[in-house]
């Protein structure tokens, strides 16, 4: 039956994503006030660029780790409490980044990071499985777009509200991440209120119910460990996808700094830039849930869908290769934000693949392996770049920009070598039907 032909009653779903929305732009929030304030903090605590890079290596490090059980312990107590565990514990250690001392600041802000890291890395398989959870297949790229859209939101708001507090020698620097704690207390509150899967959803119509189900599989009670997942070539086709988040996190911690060294843009001033960059991205998020959701209703394969959706993403991405040489301040930004917006657009799709083709009882895991892979990549990028900057300056940009440029073109490639035809699997990890695309 058609999205058309079957009857809605009930909007509930959207409350939950509204939910969503919020959690995920606090966790970028968070995440990114370090990156903003890094020339500031830099110069306050006397950090070299490997210092910086030693600080973010250490939350991709958690990051990682968190992914691996992080993912397995949500698919086992359930969203509502997995994701509750997830945020207590990263606003716990964002507001201890405000107790640091600067006579401890690098060892401080390492250890305040490793706790950031462990509690975001169960932030997207929360997202994901609640979206899966909530919404039929045709709806989970947009509804995916629409969550997602807040990572750009909370790299919007980070510029403006530090800017506004913190002067550009550093001062008043603690108070962004004491906010943070109150948003993320108040946000804990609201989902044990709000929160039940639909079928226990007192809320919820039963038609709505129908229409979530409608072309989606119930979820049993048995967890798949994650080593039976390893196996499957769709687990690492996932995975590849995901190694473009080195990308994105280039743009959120390193982006402030390449803006001040480039074009001498300060914390005060890098705000509107950093508004013209996620907004593109924002862009993004939407309008690419929308196309291959669009293509899917009008009756193309998921497969397909996705796919082509993917390869006009790496397209659009080609042109941000061309940053570090142009002259124009705001030519860069634009470039970096057609980077953004592509790359945003390919994310949401990319995480669709994971409920595309694996059970629900598997999702949170699947994407926990698959996005500690990117920030395994993520942690060589951000080594190599500090590295290259204290040496060589500013070359290190010039090569960080022209893999951000090509990377998504080669990914796509091994991805539909790896998943040429997108087989569901049941909950057995076998595939259900063969897939002629």
């Amino acid at each position: 039956m058609s999205a058309r032909q079957f009857p809605v009653k009930g909007h509930y779903r959207y409350r939950i994503l509204a939910l969503v929305f919020m959690a995920t732009t606090i966790n970028y929030f968070d995440r990114s006030i370090v990156g903003v304030m890094a020339p500031a903090l830099q110069s306050l605590f006397g950090w070299s660029n490997k210092d910086y890079a030693a600080i973010m290596v250490s939350f991709k490090i958690a990051y990682g780790i968190g992914l691996l059980f992080m993912g397995g312990i949500i698919d086992r107590v359930g969203t509502r409490a997995g994701y509750t565990i997830s945020i207590a514990t990263w606003s716990l250690f964002g507001m201890l980044h405000a107790a640091i001392k600067p006579a401890f600041s690098l060892a401080g802000f390492i250890a305040a990071r490793f706790g950031l890291g462990i509690g975001e890395s169960g932030n997207f398989p929360a997202a994901i499985k609640t979206v899966a959870e909530w919404f039929p297949k045709r709806d989970r790229a947009f509804a995916t777009g629409i969550f997602d859209a807040s990572t750009s939101l909370g790299a919007i708001l980070a510029p403006f509200v530090v800017g506004a507090i913190v002067t550009a020698e550093g001062k008043n620097w603690q108070i962004p991440f004491l906010f943070t704690g109150i948003l993320s207390s108040v946000w804990v509150l609201l989902w044990l209120r709000t929160y039940r899967k639909p079928e226990l959803h007192p809320k919820i119509t039963r038609e709505e119910l129908e229409y979530i189900n409608s072309d989606s599989e119930a979820e049993t009670k048995d967890h798949i460990p994650w080593v039976r997942l390893l196996p499957k070539r769709e687990t690492w086709a996932f995975a590849l996808t995901t190694l473009t988040d080195a990308v994105w996190w280039f743009y959120l911690f390193w982006g402030a700094k390449f803006l001040f060294e480039q074009f001498g843009v300060d914390i005060n001033n890098v705000g509107l830039p950093f508004l013209v960059i996620f907004v593109m991205a924002d862009a993004g998020s939407l309008l690419g849930g929308l196309a291959s959701g669009a293509l899917i209703k009008k009756g193309w394969s998921v497969n397909k869908a996705r796919k082509i959706t993917l390869l006009v993403n790496a397209a659009i991405i080609l042109p941000v290769a061309l940053v570090p040489v142009v002259a124009s301040k705001w030519l860069a930004v634009f470039l970096i934000g057609v980077g953004a917006m592509g790359h945003q657009s390919w994310s949401i799709n990319s995480y669709t693949l994971v409920p595309d083709v694996f059970p629900k009882k598997a999702t949170a895991s699947v994407i926990g392996i698959g996005k500690m892979a990117g920030v395994a990549v993520a942690i060589a990028a951000d080594i190599s770049l500090g590295a290259v900057l204290d040496q060589a300056g500013n070359t290190g940009y010039f090569w960080a920009f022209i893999i951000a440029g090509f990377s998504y073109i080669v990914i796509l490639g091994f991805v539909h070598l790896l998943m040429p035809g997108m087989i569901p699997l049941d909950d057995d990890l076998k595939y259900i039907r063969k897939n002629r695309d």
